[in-house]
């Protein structure tokens, strides 16, 4: 990362850190969101938002870090239940055990319960203005609910052992990776209340960069190691879900990458020349893809 989306992120990390365990209630309950919370990891999601704020000539004001931070919750909150027995069933996730290999599938399913609602909190929670607040959940709710990214899991899980046509994996991993990037877009736009124009170029980069880092992630299930990675790898072809790479081949997947990181590029440019406004800033986040 640069140096200021290291900046970004470690406004992220310090938010996170600070203001987590004054929302919870139960000492377990505490320990087991802020073991799944706290892990590290890219926090791509808020500093996304966070990026787009300040392109867009918004503040990071504190409430704008909570907003925005809220993200970070629910993301959290589906890979604590991607993880389970029940779901994945995996064991390492950042390399480290996962939250129910540590505290049990039944507070880590509490876990994921708390900051899926603790999301909401923070998103509503916070000084911004009220319409702005009442747009925020209403699209975190859209990206992150039945009609987005759990009818995303619902169609992976039904889809195992089936082999799902490419547009099929493409609305499927729309739902399931993008739905949330869609919206880290959007929540820049909303909170900086940019027109509708402005709006739709930012979700289309979402999108677009959602794709990619489905596509490339599935990639590296196949080209990476544990140790890189921080979980197992060749899960996917073993559990006969439904990948790029599976589907297309491993080159196959990468034209299919390039393709989405052009469309991302393409948004980009037009969002320069309709605002006015360098989003130079947005290539630190395409440089997360190496191949």
């Amino acid at each position: 990362m640069t140096d200021s989306l290291e900046k970004l992120k470690s406004v992220v990390e310090s938010y996170l850190a600070t203001h987590l365990g004054k929302d919870v209630d139960q000492e377990t309950l505490a320990q087991s969101m802020e073991y799944s919370t706290l892990a590290g990891g890219k926090r791509l999601r808020p500093t996304l938002t966070l990026a787009t704020v300040e392109l867009l000539g918004g503040e990071l004001s504190d409430d704008v870090i909570r907003a925005s931070c809220a993200l970070e919750l629910l993301h959290t909150y589906s890979l604590i239940h991607d993880d389970l027995p029940a779901m994945d069933n995996d064991d390492l996730r950042r390399g480290e055990p996962t939250n129910h290999r540590k505290f049990g599938a039944g507070m880590a399913t509490l876990a994921g319960d708390g900051l899926l609602t603790l999301a909401f909190q923070w998103v509503t929670g916070n000084g911004l203005p009220a319409d702005v607040k009442a747009d925020l959940a209403l699209e975190l709710a859209k990206a992150a609910g039945p009609a987005g990214m759990v009818a995303g899991q619902a169609r992976d899980i039904e889809g195992e052992g089936q082999k799902l046509s490419l547009d099929a994996l493409r609305y499927l991993h729309r739902q399931k990776t993008g739905a949330l990037l869609h919206y880290a877009l959007l929540a820049g736009g909303i909170i900086t209340k940019q027109p509708a124009e402005v709006k739709d170029l930012l979700t289309q980069f979402g999108d677009a960069y959602g794709l990619a880092f489905q596509i490339y992630d599935d990639l590296m299930d196949v080209l990476s190691t544990a140790e890189e990675m921080g979980k197992k790898v060749g899960k996917d072809a073993g559990e006969e879900k439904n990948t790029y790479p599976g589907l297309l081949g491993v080159e196959g997947a990468k034209a299919e990458l390039h393709q989405a990181l052009d469309a991302a590029k393409t948004s980009q440019s037009q969002l320069a020349e309709i605002t006015g406004q360098s989003f130079d800033a947005f290539d630190d986040f395409l440089a997360y893809f190496k191949l």
